[in-house]
């Protein structure tokens, strides 16, 4: 026994011993932040500053070496991220992942953005190809040193092969691709109107509040062939949630106490760890530049220089059109077009799921991808004699968002600013901006399709490919894009609802985002008549819930036949609608509402509701307000008595006091921020049980989808229902009094490595709507590490 005992105290040693020289080697994973270094592609020495929160101050003699210590210092610090960000664009994640990832890999080869990507990179300008090259190059100095990789490449064996100055530009591609949802809701409506029917289906969808929505085109007999097609292509689809989006405003000096303009910008995206955002500031002889960058491109995205600072909205125009090809009888090979027929384009792509090696043939007609072969590569089942091609904006060789980037970063002027706005192709984002001599505007940038005068569809359901009328007829030009400098009013807000202004003929979109974000930020800038930065971060902060407000006297009303329920309505008495991490109101309304949208359609819904299940205000409020007759879906069409919206309102509180019990237990103390936390997910250790505890950040988080601050979650998701998913991934004030003295902060920290203290240092004050601020004064910067790079 002694023996025994011996032997499994030794082995236990041997364990112990074996983990910390593992996590001792881990270690030197982290990069080099001190000292010389030699970077082969330089022209000059650059000085590397890294302050306390890890964000480098990179002082170089030239732009071109500024942009590539913009390469060295993104590989330092989230190298695994580009990597993972390079595979997704090329379709190459299932080469590690397996076949949990291969639809994405068709997906994204058959949208072809890779090989998109290297004819952008070879029509640019000598200018943007060198900046992008010298890019590429400070990425590679960094790959060259030879260091130990983090932790992600040493799980799954991997090796980061060059960067290529097209990889910044395919993850350009990809961001627009996240940002354009106008296909998925052509493919939602042709949905809902097959399980609904026509009326039924605009009012699960309605239109933007106050405007009149034309018919939807006849197309059933289409459509209930595509059904299926339509089903499979949203399977594979992120959904489409409602209200996600990005606030910015702005307002001049003669509505700020400096006498200068304050603007405010925070771009809700997905929550991830490492955050999207990367804060960086690059000094040239040519000037400061600062802000938010994102890894794997160069410029600073979102920010400002020594003249002028900008923010980004999502737009919602419609820049994607679903066409319906015909397939030639007989022939497989052509398709149908107004004028004869074509010949579908195609190429074989070779995507590796592990060792194996699958072979996918990839169509595209006149109007772009052919969809629908992605679909039929996973299983999905395409109708017969037709295919969906997707027409997209993006997808052109003359794309020149790459060279707008780093106009962007080099205007002293608006006059310079909105030259550089002409080449911002897709996606479309609504611009503001300040100057530091008073001027504040915006313009509305990116390529929007023109539509003849006859075509019904007007980018809201997938059309016929063989019909003319519904071909686009060029681009709209620049100067006719919305666009505003110095109103009247002396601000500028953009919330993602509807920006174009009365009279404006020509189309952009159907789907803009509801006007409620826009109108609590209009309403809290009436609030005073001089702003400040504090002021402007309690807007920020503010988390106050529209469609908790809009619903309150309707919960109110209810009558819960359960004790359980009556004790989580009476959590409401009093409350204002605040949506606060430690609210336990917020909870029980939260809850409420969930099982409310249930009761309310999934009768209709049926085998759709699960994956159609979210938040859908608009449609919501017309029901509870019975306007136009709406309120007849609160009866379920599945029993013989008729239900009303009161008495489902009632059995909402009973059945959430039931769910909250059976999934938290009895949770008199719980608040919404112990449910409603940021899920920082990484990827793809996220998805890893024993894992995702070291590398996941989560943090308690106000708001929800309808508040300023905007803390979205997934109603559908059966394990975390209100887990924080899309918030406001940048939050950025820019005083253009003095721009040093503007604010930022992002959601998770500045290095994507796990063993670096910078991996989550910003979680909890992002959670608190705290700030830091990115000096440019040499002076005024603390540094804790300095790094010099020599040629």
């Amino acid at each position: 026994m002694k023996r025994a005992a011996f032997v499994l105290l030794a082995l236990a040693g041997i364990l112990v011993l074996l983990a910390a020289a593992t996590f001792a080697w881990l270690r030197t994973s982290l990069p080099v932040l001190d000292g010389d270094l030699r970077a082969p592609g330089l022209q000059a020495p650059v000085r590397i500053v890294r302050d306390a929160e890890g964000v480098p101050h990179v002082f170089a003699a030239g732009a071109r070496d500024g942009w590539f210590a913009m390469g060295y210092v993104h590989a330092q610090d989230r190298l695994w991220q580009m990597e993972f960000q390079r595979r997704v664009a090329q379709g190459r994640l299932s080469e590690f992942l397996g076949e949990k990832a291969f639809e994405t890999d068709v997906l994204f080869r058959t949208l072809g953005i890779a090989a998109t990507a290297k004819r952008i990179f070879e029509r640019l300008d000598p200018g943007t190809r060198a900046n992008l090259e010298a890019y590429a190059a400070g990425v590679n100095a960094e790959l060259a040193a030879g260091r130990t990789l983090p932790p992600e490449f040493q799980a799954f064996r991997i090796r980061p092969g060059p960067w290529k100055p097209e990889d910044s530009i395919e993850w350009l591609l990809v961001m627009a691709w996240d940002l354009s949802s106008n296909w998925k809701l052509e493919l939602a409506r042709l949905r809902f109107t097959n399980a609904l029917g026509e009326a039924k289906a605009a009012q699960f969808m309605p239109g933007y509040p106050g405007d009149h929505t034309p018919p939807w085109p006849d197309l059933k007999a289409l459509y209930a062939e595509l059904r299926p097609q339509a089903d499979a292509l949203l399977a594979m689809a992120p959904p489409v949630e409602g209200a996600i989006g990005s606030n910015s405003w702005v307002v001049s000096g003669a509505h700020a106490g400096s006498g200068r303009p304050l603007l405010a910008n925070d771009p809700h995206l997905g929550l991830q760890a490492p955050a999207l955002w990367y804060l960086a500031h690059v000094a040239t002889p040519q000037g400061n530049v600062v802000g938010a960058t994102l890894p794997g491109i160069p410029f600073v995205v979102l920010g400002h220089n020594d003249f002028v600072a900008w923010s980004m909205t999502t737009t919602n125009g419609d820049t994607q059109d679903l066409f319906v090809e015909k397939v030639v009888p007989g022939d497989p090979g052509r398709y149908v077009t107004p004028t004869g027929t074509a010949r579908f384009e195609s190429r074989d792509e070779v995507i590796r799921v592990g060792s194996e090696a699958r072979h996918v043939r990839i169509r595209s007609t006149r109007h772009g991808p052919v969809l629908s072969d992605a679909v039929k590569a996973v299983g999905g089942a395409a109708p017969a004699g037709h295919v969906l091609a997707l027409a997209w904006t993006a997808l052109t060789p003359t794309n020149a968002t790459a060279r707008a980037g780093f106009e962007l970063n080099a205007a002293s002027t608006h006059g310079e600013l909105m030259q550089g706005l002409r080449d911002f192709q897709a996606p479309q984002q609504n611009v503001v901006f300040a100057e530091r001599d008073g001027r504040i505007g915006f313009v509305a940038p990116g390529l929007v399709p023109v539509r003849r005068a006859d075509n019904a569809a007007m980018g809201r359901v997938p059309v016929p490919g063989w019909d003319a009328k519904y071909d686009w007829q060029g681009m709209l030009p620049f100067e006719e894009l919305p666009s505003v400098i110095d109103p009247p009013s002396g601000r500028i807000v953009t919330a993602n609802h509807k920006i174009t202004p009365p009279g404006y003929k020509p189309f952009i979109s159907v789907d803009w985002f509801p006007p409620y974000r826009a109108d609590r930020i209009e309403a809290l800038l009436d609030g005073q008549p001089l702003h400040t930065l504090d002021s402007f971060a309690r807007i920020q902060a503010d988390s106050v819930s529209f469609l908790a407000g809009a619903t309150l006297p309707f919960a109110l009303a209810a009558e819960p036949l359960t004790d359980g329920g009556r004790v989580l309505q009476a959590r409401l008495l009093g409350w204002n609608g605040d949506m606060a991490a430690d609210s336990k109101a917020a909870l029980a309304f939260a809850a409420w509402y969930r099982e409310l949208t249930r009761l309310v359609y999934a009768d209709e819904l049926g085998d759709l509701f699960t994956e159609s299940w979210d938040m859908r205000a608009a449609f919501m409020l017309k029901v509870l307000n019975a306007e136009d007759g709406l309120d007849a879906w609160c009866d379920n069409i599945t029993t013989p008595q008729r239900e009303t919206c009161a008495y489902l309102a009632s059995q909402a509180f009973d059945l959430a006091a039931q769910h909250l019990d059976r999934r938290y237990g009895h949770g008199e103390s719980l608040q919404w921020g112990d449910v409603h936390f940021a899920a920082g997910d990484h990827r793809p250790f996220g998805f890893v049980p024993v894992l995702k505890r070291f590398f996941d950040v989560n943090v308690p988080a106000p708001g929800d989808t309808y508040s300023v601050n905007v803390g979205h979650y997934f109603i559908r998701d059966p394990d975390r229902p209100f887990a924080d998913r899309h918030g406001p991934s940048l939050r950025a004030i820019y005083d253009l009094a003095d721009l040093d003295r503007s604010r930022f902060m992002q959601s998770t920290g500045q290095s994507g490595n796990v063993f670096s203290p910078w991996y989550s240092s910003f979680a909890e004050r992002w959670a608190r709507v705290e700030y830091i601020t990115i000096p440019t004064n040499p002076g005024a910067i603390t540094p804790a590490h300095t790094l010099t790079l020599r040629p």
